[in-house]
């Protein structure tokens, strides 16, 4: 159904204005074609240059005026007047002319959504350049252009040989700023295919070769767009530090230059990072530096947008009477659409705090009409899509259903017939919520599944999106998985109904670790739990909004459901408190009550039929902050679920790589920091834990001062061993920018670690079997945060990891892991045989019987 694909979703324009890129945005304000346009006027102050020939911009012709509209995001009248160019400068024979102008039409057509008229265009002005390339800088741009439409169309591969092809043009045209935006497209469409590390590595030298290049205004742009190209591949460190170099030339070449789209761009870069007053400052700096209106929109709606998301309810209802006078100025184009969008979602949810719903939705519904009026005057489907879907659930919230239907069906339409998944999954989602009010269940649960179908073809799309409150994956893509499961789980479900439930949990597994990582770097396979292990059952366990619902499979046997009936936020803080209750200061008998209800919950329903069935491994494939419990802390009254069962966690069946470990070939290379480094506390009991892994196994050791960045890569690529074991400091987050491991130089982002493995693991001959991570802890309150430990197991495609919840004492963490290579070492034991049988040892140890010891030690992926 959707056969082309679009690169980054409409979901904010005001938010994603930032990229000023030389790839196509094709739902937003289209930020490519006016870098591409400001590069084509490279050849002076008030002169367009066409091929051989300088036409004055002051002569308002049909090819000035039409830049003027595009550069304004009205698109359909700017593609008006660009026919009408074609046809007059075809009229005069004019070639390059012809095809230059060719190559802005497709640009156009492109935002429009016209992908066969955008196809045309481009090759007619490809055919006619093929006549005469004497002029390189225009063959570069029609390339960049055509490169443009293929990525959007899902023909990643072959936009990535059209951009090469443009690099090699712009170096015939001696053109390095030119090069260099080719290479930014290429990391885009690398990252299309999966291959990030190339990406990153691509856009890592680009800094290098701009340092080399004066300073000029064109320099300021490309390292702006190169700023903003590293803050889409979550490199925000480097991204900022290239957005502020950016700033610095501008200043020195201009003081007085509108450097408003550098600060916005840093704003949102501060966002990311979580820097909220930071990024207040640089859009208040943004909309106060600029004279361009559609930037103080922009800015400002930006505020509005991050003062909801703080609560700071007084300073987000200051701005609204700037806002709102600002947009009544805006001319008619897909930004002040887009932007009328924005604020009536921002006002919406302000006066919703307020208690003024009635007045407030009134309002919203007549600026989202007028948007949806705008786009219809301006030709323009996709916005017009937009704020239809928008205004349909503003009538979805005031239980309007009638209308609200009819206008999401209206942008449904629109949208697909467009191939504009991004907004086509939005109007299926709330297509499907309007029937689930209907009572119509089963056309409910088609429209969430075509909504999923969707998302399907936006993966990789969608990881590449800043986090921001516009795009929340929290708000506006997990609920979609959720809400499905919820439909299917309810009433006595079928088999088909709990088999289909069971893999819309798997798939959301994938997509959160894919929105943690922020990239689709994993590929699933379906396996069922028979394939691999007959003695094991997986449990899924979601957290719904009225429940909890729990999916059983069972080797041979048919696939069982039960639920609790509980809100999500008595179930959120009864798992606060079973998290707390681990302190060894809390009550014993306090932590066993509550670990007895997590018992009930999870295990007690199909208690029976686990003993009937002789289960010996219980694999949990667990939900949300389930996550930060350990499951071998349950407690049936009687004993531990530990003293019944071997435990692993699992990302989802789908993941996992069925290999068992040859416990006595064992290799096992072993990193440690021992000593106090960059304000990390020493962790003395690393010498010791060091000294019982080296007298339990073969193994190799880098300690202290050689345990280097440096070191450590080339030991994982080069050294035979089948066991990492990293004894240092690791922290989890639910950013991965935040989650790292600690060497003796540096920190390695746990991305990186990941990345240096799985180049290791590309060699079946000797993949990394088992990962060990003994210090790590995850950050306190975190739901998401043990995600990096699930994520950093299926992303670097090492067989399983063994790691820690909460960073345990050092002189027990020792003994543990002693323990566990002893086991581990024996023929024929499985992984987590060997955990189950030293988390035993440490239970009857009168030193260490306290879960606090014993419990946080989980083994996830592979457990065979």
């Amino acid at each position: 159904m959707y056969r082309k694909r679009k690169l980054i979703p409409s979901i904010n324009l005001v938010t994603c204005w930032g990229l000023i890129i030389f790839w196509l945005i094709s739902s937003n304000v289209s930020a490519l074609a006016e870098t591409e346009l400001l590069w084509m006027l490279k050849m002076g102050k008030g002169r367009f240059l066409l091929g051989s020939n300088y036409v004055n911009q002051d002569d308002k012709s049909p090819l000035e005026k039409g830049r003027i509209l595009f550069e304004a995001s009205r698109f359909a009248e700017a593609a008006k007047l660009w026919e009408m160019a074609v046809t007059n400068f075809q009229q005069q024979g004019d070639i390059i002319n012809q095809a230059w102008i060719l190559s802005y039409l497709s640009l156009a057509y492109q935002n429009l959504g016209e992908w066969q008229k955008a196809e045309k265009a481009i090759n007619n002005s490809l055919n006619l350049l093929q006549q005469n390339k004497a002029n390189a800088s225009i063959w570069a741009i029609a390339l960049n252009t055509q490169g443009h439409l293929q990525l959007a169309q899902g023909k990643a591969e072959t936009a990535l040989k059209t951009w090469q092809k443009a690099e090699q043009a712009y170096s015939d045209a001696g053109d390095r700023v030119g090069e260099i935006g080719s290479q930014i497209n290429q990391s885009q469409a690398l990252q299309s295919l999966g291959f990030y590390s190339k990406a990153r590595n691509l856009l890592s030298k680009i800094p290098e070769n701009l340092e080399n290049q004066p300073d000029s205004l064109l320099k300021v742009q490309a390292l702006h767009s190169l700023g903003v190209a590293l803050q889409v591949i979550g490199d925000l460190q480097t991204s900022e530090k290239v957005l502020q170099q950016s700033l610095a030339i501008s200043d020195r070449l201009n003081p007085n230059a509108d450097i408003s789209q550098i600060l916005f761009s840093l704003g949102n870069n501060a966002r990311d990072l979580q820097q909220i007053p930071v990024a207040l400052n640089y859009y208040q700096q943004a909309a106060a530096k600029t004279n361009n209106l559609r930037v103080q929109v922009e800015a400002n709606l930006n505020q509005l947008s991050l003062y909801l998301e703080t609560l700071q309810w007084q300073q987000a209802q200051s701005l609204l009477a700037p806002i709102k006078s600002q947009l009544k100025k805006l001319p008619p184009s897909r930004t002040s659409v887009y932007a009328a969008v924005n604020f009536a979602r921002s006002l919406v949810k302000l006066e919703r705090e307020n208690g003024k719903e009635s007045a407030q939705y009134q309002e919203a519904a007549q600026i989202l009409a007028l948007g949806v009026k705008q786009a219809e005057n301006l030709g323009d489907m996709r916005a017009k899509a937009y704020a239809l879907t928008e205004l349909g659930g503003l009538y979805l919230q005031t239980q309007q259903l009638a209308p609200a239907l009819q206008l999401t069906q209206q942008a449904q339409q629109l949208a697909e017939g467009m191939q504009a998944a991004d907004i086509t999954y939005q109007t299926y989602w709330q297509i499907g919520r309007l029937r689930k009010i209907q009572g119509d269940i089963p056309a409910a649960i088609a429209a969430y599944k075509l909504s999923l179908d969707a998302l399907s073809f936006l993966r990789s799309d969608l990881v590449a999106i800043s986090q921001d409150v516009q795009f929340s994956f929290q708000e506006k893509v997990e609920p979609i998985y959720r809400e499905l499961v919820d439909l299917l789980l309810q009433s006595n479900p079928s088999q088909e109904n709990l088999k289909q439930a069971r893999k819309t949990i798997e798939a959301l597994q994938l997509a959160e670790l894919d929105n943690f990582f922020r990239e689709a770097c994993l590929e699933g396979k379906p396996q069922q739990i028979d394939q691999i292990d007959q003695t094991a059952a997986v449990i899924y366990p979601i957290i719904l909004r009225d429940r909890l619902s729990v999916i059983v499979s069972i080797p041979g046997k048919p696939l069982a459901s039960y639920n609790t009936s509980l809100s999500q936020g008595e179930i959120e803080n009864s798992i606060k408190q079973m998290r707390q209750s681990l302190n060894r200061a809390y009550a014993n008998e306090e932590r066993l009550r509550l670990y007895q209800q997590l018992y009930q919950w999870l295990i007690r329903p199909v208690e029976s039929e686990l003993a009937k069935s002789k289960v010996k491994t219980l694999a949990f494939v667990l939900d949300g902050s389930l996550r930060n419990l350990p499951m071998a802390a349950m407690h049936d009254g009687k004993q531990y679920l530990i003293q019944k069962y071997s435990l692993a966690l699992s990302p989802g069946m789908q993941l996992l790589q069925a290999r068992s470990l040859k416990g006595e070939n064992l290799q096992v290379m072993i990193a440690g920091l021992s000593e106090a480094r960059q304000g990390f506390n020493a962790l003395p009991g690393v010498q010791l834990e060091l000294k019982e892994i080296t007298s339990a196994v073969n193994s190799q050791l880098l300690l202290n001062e050689t345990f280097t960045s440096v070191n450590l890569r080339q030991a994982i690529q080069s050294k035979p061993f089948s066991v990492l074991h990293l004894a240092t400091h690791a922290q989890f987050s639910s950013s991965f920018n935040e989650t790292f491991i600690l060497t003796w130089d540096k920190k390695i982002p746990i991305k990186d670690l990941a990345e240096l493995i799985k180049s290791r693991n590309e060699d079946e001959a000797s993949p990394l079997e088992l990962l060990v991570l003994s210090a790590c802890q995850t950050a306190k309150g975190d739901n998401r945060a043990i995600l990096g430990l699930a994520g950093i197991a299926v992303h670097s495609r090492a067989r399983s990891t063994l790691a820690t919840l909460w960073a345990v004492k050092d002189e027990s963490t020792a003994k543990f892991m002693g323990k566990f290579y002893q086991q581990l070492k024996q023929p024929g034991i499985s992984k987590v045989e060997a955990l189950r049988t030293t988390q035993m040892a440490f239970l009857q140890d009168a030193d260490f019987s306290h879960p606090y010891y014993w419990a946080p030690f989980v083994l996830v992926g592979n457990w065979l």
